[in-house]
Order: C-alpha cells, then structure tokens, then sequence
C-alpha cells in the first residue's frame, strides 16, 4: 500500500466506477478484506515456522494456547473461542490426540460432551511456541506506540463484539468479504 494511499482517511471505502461495472471495492480501506489479508498471512506464516521449529500448526497452537488458559474444555467452546466449525477441530483434535498433545475424555454425566485437556506433552508445546508466538507480535506491533496498541486492542475487541451484526445465529456468515 502506498503511503499516499493510505494516508487519505476520508475516502470511502467502495468507489463509484464511472462505466458500467458499478462499485469497486478499494482494498486499502475495506476493513474485512483488511482483516483477512493480515489473518491469512500471519496464519501462513506462523503455520511454516510452527510446523518446522516445534511440529504444530497454527490451528494447533490455537487450541493449545486455548487449553492452557481453560483446561478440560469441550470441542464446542474450542470451536465458539476460535471461530472454526465443528469438523475441522474435531479433526486436529483427533490428530492432536495420537499425537499425545491433549487428553480426551467421555464426561460421565452426558456421554456425547468431551473434556479436553492438555498432555505433558502438549503443555511442552505450548510452553515452546508462546515464546516465540509473543515474540511475533511483539515484532508485528512494534511499528505502534503503546498507546496505539492498547486502542487498536481496545477497537478489534469492540469489532469481534459487534460480529453479531454480520453473522446469523449459527454463526455463518451473513454476506459476503
């Protein structure tokens, strides 16, 4: 993004084509292309060096850092906590289990619900990647004053707040990035 670009705050975010193709969206200023542009490419990257430092992927290290905060938790708040569907986690978790990274276990009370816990194993893990994990962000964010880190923390926990607004109940997408 050119700086001249980017500078310009008062453009809005679509732009009037002038032909008959209607509106383009300016990929500079469409905050959800924005979101998933950064998203996608600190996930790929994190994934390389995850996968090839410490043998996880992000996914993993997602529900391992989750697991670290609330041990025992069920699939379903993986999948609440880090917005996948039920089938993706339940497939890494499976992996992740032959993998001796997280315990799973049937509750006694209601057969269909699981505890998931985090092996020796998988705590090892975690206590390897968090390192470097708070390390990338440190580095990510280091073009940002303090202050501005604490508001744009402060403005993305509003904006996952508000997601309500977009989705429908089941959580799937209401319209289109």
């Amino acid at each position: 993004m050119s700086k001249s670009r980017v500078a310009n705050v008062s453009r809005p975010a679509t732009v009037q084509k002038a032909t008959k193709g209607g509106q383009l969206l300016d990929l500079e200023r469409y905050v959800p292309a924005l979101i998933t542009f950064i998203a996608n490419k600190l996930s790929r990257s994190a994934t390389t060096y995850y996968q090839s430092h410490f043998g996880v992927s992000v996914t993993e290290w997602r529900i391992l850092s989750l697991l670290a905060l609330e041990p025992g938790i069920p699939a379903a708040r993986i999948c609440h906590v880090i917005g996948f569907d039920k089938g993706p986690v339940s497939r890494t978790l499976a992996v992740m289990q032959k993998r001796d990274l997280v315990a799973i276990k049937t509750d006694p009370l209601d057969g269909r619900s699981h505890s998931i816990s985090l092996t020796a194993k998988g705590r090892a893990a975690h206590d390897n990647v968090i390192v470097v994990a708070l390390e990338r962000e440190r580095r990510l964010l280091g073009c940002l004053r303090k202050d501005e880190q604490e508001t744009l923390i402060k403005l993305l926990l509003r904006i996952h707040g508000n997601l309500g607004a977009v989705t429908d109940h089941d959580g799937s997408e209401a319209g289109d990035d």
